[in-house]
């Protein structure tokens, strides 16, 4: 019978477990457009990922604005250092959820950008 070093052991424990958290790191969910349009609240102030087609687009000197539409809505993305996207291309992003304001049924959120990815 072969028995694993006690140092290995020792070694193998923490490295699984560093593994285990930057995988589940790299898969943060992805939250449905809707669901952050219908309860901006909710969100309001916290990090979300969304996923989509990036359908209007606008930039200058490296900051932009864009719309991104999933299947269930579309929320405007701001971002400050990374340039506007190319309109069509399918996109990953991970920023602060702000509800700017609300009017009646009408809201206006935005999304500011800390990271994107090209899924």
């Amino acid at each position: 019978m072969y028995r694993t070093p006690r140092v290995l052991r020792r070694v193998a424990s923490p490295v699984a477990l560093i593994a285990s958290l930057a995988l589940l790191a790299g898969c943060a969910s992805v939250t449905p457009i809707r669901q952050l349009l219908d309860d901006p609240a909710r969100y309001d102030g916290k990090s979300v990922r969304i996923e989509g087609v990036v359908k209007g687009s606008a930039g200058a000197l490296g900051m932009g604005t864009y719309q991104v539409q999933d299947n269930t809505g579309t929320l405007t993305v701001v971002t400050k250092s990374n340039g506007a996207p190319r309109t069509g291309d399918k996109i990953g992003v991970q920023g602060i959820f702000q509800a700017l304001f609300t009017l009646g049924s009408q809201s206006l959120s935005v999304l500011q950008e800390q990271s994107r990815s090209f899924p």
